[in-house]
């Protein structure tokens, strides 16, 4: 953890050097870029001369932030997350005075809910939930954002991430990180030698998975099982197939439960699934059953051959064994395609990530909002947690959905991802996310695992869902 936060401090000041190299003596005065107020100034240690650093915008204009604190909460904690957010800040605070401090925790969404209770928020939370945001966002407790930070948002962020943010019509929240789930990981050179094409629908998909079986080859690795939360991987599948197969309105009604789990569509989905699965020779488990096996325990089987396609988010990188190329041409190297729509004129998205929201209206609030929303925020806090994770074009576990951004930060599998989100023409957030936690974190996990291991049917399971709603 010190040595981490040595090294990020280093790169930053590096950054900022870098951004300060041309420096004029005397007074110089920079035009604001353009769909933002003028870059703020800064002085030099030792040089006497102000230099400009026209790298990142800032609501607050040339007003002197000096002195003025803002204090940042949120979940991601581990050394390489928490600790490259806090050098992403840095940089911003270097320019403005503003100190900046994140504080993260894995239990934040929980601790949020007293601090708020308790009259004691911190000026930043960054959610991981939009239902959390838009809760607050009702009660009063959050500040909608002022127009020059919506027209940053408006200039660097996509529409269809900017609505999780939007609650009954006003905009209360910034995205600033985003998780790809509608991939299927599988090794390019395996599929050309078996002369496999990429699925282009999901009744391509079905069909592809029939012919690996017909051919002596196992098409899925699958498990969902993961402690506690045993059984999520089958609700990202069956988020994934309610978005395809009935589109966002009707999932937004299903998240919403005005369309129940007991409604025929829904059951159908689960059996869509199941039927998939359940094909002889269709799935290699490698703890014996479906259930049994940890859904992290996929990665080793794929690249060793015993099975072509696994279904899982961006983050699952991180679960193939050390030295497994990525992307490169090479024989063994993993890479990604788009888990395909049922109707191929349609391209939905289903993702998560996070985004930030004030509970505190002040200039310096509005500043550190505003980097939030900008490219540079996204593209500096990559190269940081990219170099975090040992740099070389190592995988960061953090995606940015600005769209103005410099993609040669991100190594060509990250570009995949991000082609993936930009293409969407529907985003939706994942919906166990957006339930009510009996229900998304409580009963559609243990009825889903229930119903896999065929201890019941889709009529019983998905109603008793219904029946732990609150």
């Amino acid at each position: 953890m010190k040595q981490l936060k040595w090294l990020l401090l280093v790169v930053v000041f590096a950054m900022l050097a870098a951004a300060c190299g041309n420096d004029n003596s005397g007074d110089t005065t920079t035009a604001a870029p353009s769909n933002t107020t003028a870059a703020a100034t800064t002085t030099t240690a030792g040089s006497g001369t102000e230099t400009t650093m026209a790298e990142t915008t800032t609501t607050a204009g040339m007003v002197d932030l000096t002195g003025t604190k803002v204090t940042v909460f949120g979940p991601e904690e581990t050394a390489a997350e928490a600790g490259s957010l806090q050098a992403t800040l840095d940089l911003f605070a270097a320019q403005t005075g503003i100190e900046i401090t994140y504080t993260g925790a894995r239990d934040a969404s929980d601790q949020i809910n007293a601090q708020v209770a308790g009259g004691n928020p911190p000026d930043i939370f960054v959610f991981p939930q939009p239902g959390k945001l838009a809760d607050f966002a009702r009660q009063g407790a959050l500040y909608p954002l002022p127009d020059d930070v919506l027209a940053t948002v408006a200039a660097n962020q996509s529409d269809a991430w900017t609505a999780f943010g939007n609650v009954d019509g006003v905009q209360y929240g910034i995205p600033t990180k985003a998780d790809l789930k509608s991939l299927v990981w599988y090794q390019p050179a395996r599929f050309a030698a078996a002369g496999y094409t990429i699925p282009q629908t999901w009744d391509e998909l079905k069909a592809l998975s029939n012919q690996m079986i017909a051919d002596g080859n196992t098409p899925w690795c699958v498990g969902i099982e993961s402690g506690a939360a045993t059984g999520w991987p089958f609700t990202d599948w069956v988020e994934d197939l309610m978005l395809r197969y009935y589109g966002p309105d009707v999932y937004d009604q299903w998240v919403s439960h005005e369309v129940p789990f007991s409604d025929q569509r829904v059951i159908d989905v689960f059996n869509q699934i199941r039927d998939l699965w359940d094909t002889p020779g269709a799935v290699y488990a490698a703890g014996g059953s479906i259930a049994s096996t940890a859904f992290g325990d996929n990665g080793e089987p794929l690249v060793n051959g015993d099975c072509f396609m696994h279904r899982q988010a961006s983050f699952f990188s991180a679960f193939f064994p050390d030295g497994t190329p990525v992307a490169d041409g090479s024989d063994g190297a993993v890479d990604v395609f788009y888990f395909p729509a049922v109707d191929p004129n349609t391209h939905p998205v289903l993702g998560a990530g996070t985004l930030v929201g004030a509970f505190r209206d002040a200039p310096e609030v509005w500043a550190v909002m505003n980097y939030f929303a900008t490219s540079e925020y996204g593209q500096n806090r990559q190269k940081l947690q990219a170099l975090s994770k040992g740099g070389g074009g190592a995988l960061s576990g953090f995606l940015s959905p600005a769209t103005q951004q410099d993609m040669s930060v991100y190594n060509p599998l990250e570009q995949s991802f991000l082609d993936i989100l930009a293409s969407a023409d529907v985003v939706r957030f994942d919906g166990s996310d957006l339930m009510p936690t009996a229900v998304g974190s409580g009963a559609f996990w243990t009825e889903g695992t229930s119903f896999i291991n065929g201890q019941e049917d889709a009529a019983a399971a998905t109603a008793a869902i219904d029946a732990a709603w609150p």
